[in-house]
């Protein structure tokens, strides 16, 4: 498998196809839907049993599909794992497999060369989710990205446990004392959060803390830290590392639905204003052939077919009606639009299950212009 980088997306962008057609599979393998290898084989067959139909017999294309499914089907660690992206080309020699840990829209795109929208969506959102654990003696601090661990640092402060349980009545009240030490834990933990931020830098923060801790903690971050928290997570720094990844992909999971719900509430804001905004495909496939796109927001299964012009460049969900013997089908026009809007340097946003979008026609766009 190869990683998402920048080398891996310039590599496939720039790949020389010769003419010859490239496949490339999106399937969604997440663990958390689909259980046993049987129920991903079912999802491989939704996506390449038509592929199959509309290649009409297109050698290279079928090479393409049948070593696509040799893989999936031969099984593959999925332990980190929630989407593949997979790109063919049999008679040019290539073959890549990209794990990502996002879910993906399942289908399979036959173009002239690799469909990176889905891939180039999620590489533009990769964000580095910090996390603070801490309880009355240790620290642990990690950075996480597209769920790998790319920091990690610790601290432990050999903190009096027992004076509450031993000795009491010999040294009198030292409740004033054991806080001080509390304290001074607390702020150490912070400052390791903002030295950490200092060196590698994460968007997002969330603390894993005892109740009796968590506020004094909050209270101590560094201000840039306290724009960046999200909120808290339910484990502690003796929690394994299965246990904190798992706990990071809900929180942020959650915390990237609710930037997606205030993204569709700003684009449905300001179209009902009359601002710089469109929504439906009509609309927002215009301002794409203009260059007008600034920020590209899709539902996560939305898909149409389509029309590219040749000449133009321009995309239509439907044949224009002047002549134009440069139009050729699109499989999908929604698909070659992310393309297009990462190329012009549009940022993309794939919603998922977002009914204010669904309503407003599963796309639209905020405008430069």
């Amino acid at each position: 498998m190869t990683a998402i980088s920048e080398d891996t997306l310039r590599t496939l962008a720039e790949f020389d196809t010769g003419g010859t057609p490239v496949t490339t599979c999106y399937l969604d393998v997440d663990g958390r839907r689909l259980l046993s290898q049987k129920d991903i084989d079912q999802e491989l067959d939704l996506v390449l049993r038509p592929a199959r139909a509309r290649a009409n017999g297109t050698r290279s294309v079928h090479d393409d599909l049948d070593r696509i499914e040799a893989y999936v089907r031969g099984g593959f660690d999925r332990s980190r794992v929630r989407s593949l992206a997979l790109f063919s080309c049999t008679e040019r020699g290539l073959f890549e497999v990209v794990p990502m840990p996002v879910r993906v829209r399942s289908r399979v795109v036959v173009n002239d060369q690799p469909a990176l929208g889905q891939l180039e969506a999620v590489a533009e959102e990769r964000r580095r989710f910090g996390v603070l654990l801490v309880d009355r003696q240790r620290v642990r601090m990690f950075i996480f990205e597209l769920d790998h661990i790319v920091e990690h640092s610790e601290h432990l402060d050999d903190l009096p446990r027992a004076y509450d349980v031993r000795g009491e009545r010999e040294r009198g009240d030292v409740s004033a004392h054991v806080e001080e030490l509390a304290s001074q834990h607390v702020r150490r933990a912070a400052e390791l959060a903002f030295g950490v931020f200092q060196r590698q830098g994460y968007e997002h923060l969330c603390i894993g803390a005892p109740d009796d801790l968590a506020g004094a903690l909050e209270g101590s971050l560094h201000a840039y830290l306290r724009e960046r928290l999200v909120g808290r997570v339910p484990v502690t720094p003796q929690s394994s590392l299965d246990v904190i990844r798992h706990a990071v992909v809900a929180i942020e999971e959650e915390t990237e639905r609710r930037r997606e719900a205030q993204l569709v509430r700003r684009l449905i804001d300001t179209v009902a204003a009359g601002g710089r905004a469109v929504t439906g495909l009509v609309p927002v496939l215009d301002a794409l052939a203009h260059r007008r796109v600034d920020h590209l927001i899709v539902s996560h299964e939305y898909e149409a077919e389509g029309w590219r012009s040749q000449r133009t460049g321009a995309l239509h969900s439907v044949a224009p009606h002047r002549d134009d013997d440069s139009l050729r089908p699109v499989q999908d026009v929604v698909e070659e639009a992310i393309d297009d809007a990462l190329a012009q340097g549009a940022a993309v946003e794939i919603c998922v299950g977002n009914a204010d979008l669904d309503v407003h026609g599963r796309i639209g766009a905020l405008l430069r212009y």
